[in-house]
């Protein structure tokens, strides 16, 4: 058997989002911005598209903006949102922390909990005068931690500073509607929740100011100039609508897959230790005292895929920068395990999954 547990790098494409994107590849394959007939069609669906995702946020579609990704909508905030300094939480996805070093400015990290929570109280020890834009994403990408944006949110208006979150792991869990609501500006990705890659969006609300990201074309209102890529983004604008109708069935379903997972493991593997508190449910960070790269390859040749952390950086040899900012030493962070569920997941998969960890720790 063969078990997928990393659907928090990336997830199965849904067959309803294939079907919506089929007609687009060779039938409908005009560019958006030619006058013609195939242009016209082509844009068509993107402004369609366009007011899906807004409907689904619950915002105007001229707040939407398309992009490659999640790691272009956070470069293009990072880089591109408000004016003066930066606050940010020390968990935030690679795209932010390394945006931040081209922004200009200084950049203020504010301290996390061992919970993994960044809380208003740390918030406002790294928020002095000057801080234009605060970014706390909103579901950590290793532990699942839920962060209190809308709290944290407040906070920074009340500083006059832009709030921008980082929902992309957020979309398949949290209530989309009530993180747009309190957030000046968030980011999304399709892929995360059964879309295509190379499609997501930068939500950014009226009176925001932002600066373009790429120029030499009109393309969304001429802030990020490129041909569209059409087929992704009505593909990511069918998969938001399907998390967002499916979003109490996946908690439902990947929390409970979730938490039997993890008392098994708690149960057979002495000193494995679950991290982050008020965690998404579909996410499981676990650190082992034999853990790591070497047990992630193990556990690949017997047949269950699991990840040290984001994708993006699966290739260095680098200990978790979230688990450092928990208060883990180096060697804890370099042993921890995120296993992430999907609406695929089994719990003939889960049982199996949790076996072979056993196994392959003793």
């Amino acid at each position: 058997m063969n078990v997928y547990l990393d659907h928090a790098a990336t997830t199965p494409l849904l067959p309803e989002v294939r079907e919506t994107m089929a007609p687009l590849f060779c039938e409908d394959f005009g560019n958006p911005d030619s006058l013609h007939s195939f242009g016209r069609r082509a844009a068509f669906y993107i402004t369609d598209a366009r007011d899906r995702v807004a409907r689904v946020l619950g915002v105007s579609p001229s707040e939407v903006y398309f992009t490659s990704g999640g790691t272009e909508a956070d470069n293009w905030a990072i880089r591109c949102l408000g004016e003066g300094d930066l606050t940010l939480s020390p968990i935030e996805h690679a795209a932010i922390k390394e945006a931040a070093s081209l922004r200009g400015g200084n950049t203020y990290v504010c301290p996390v909990g061992e919970d993994g929570v960044v809380t208003k109280a740390h918030l406002g020890r790294t928020m002095p005068e000057g801080v234009g834009l605060v970014a706390v994403m909103a579901v950590n990408n290793e532990t699942g931690a839920v962060q209190p944006v809308e709290e944290l949110a407040r906070a920074a208006h009340a500083l006059n500073a832009v709030f921008f979150s980082d929902c992309v792991q957020a979309a398949c869990s949290q209530n989309l509607q009530e993180l747009a609501a309190v957030c000046d500006a968030l980011s999304l990705s399709a892929h995360k929740i059964g879309g295509p890659k190379g499609a997501g969006a930068l939500i950014v609300k009226k009176g925001v100011k932002i600066k373009p990201l790429i120029v030499g074309g009109e393309q969304e209102r001429r802030l990020r100039g490129g041909t569209p890529n059409v087929p992704a983004i009505v593909g990511f604008a069918r998969a938001l609508e399907l998390a967002a109708a499916r979003r109490e069935d996946f908690c439902r379903h990947t929390g409970r897959l979730r938490d039997l997972f993890e008392q098994e493991i708690l149960a057979n593997v002495e000193g494995a230790r679950v991290d982050g508190e008020g965690r998404a449910p579909n996410i499981s960070h676990l650190t082992f005292a034999r853990g790591g790269a070497a047990l992630l390859s193990l556990l690949d040749l017997h047949g269950v895929a699991a990840s040290g952390g984001a994708a993006c950086s699966a290739h260095a040899a680098l200990p978790s920068h979230v688990m450092l900012a928990m208060g883990r030493s180096k060697e804890e962070a370099e042993r921890g395990v995120r296993f992430s569920f999907g609406m695929q997941t089994t719990e003939e998969e889960t049982r199996f999954a949790a076996e072979t960890v056993i196994s392959c720790l003793k």
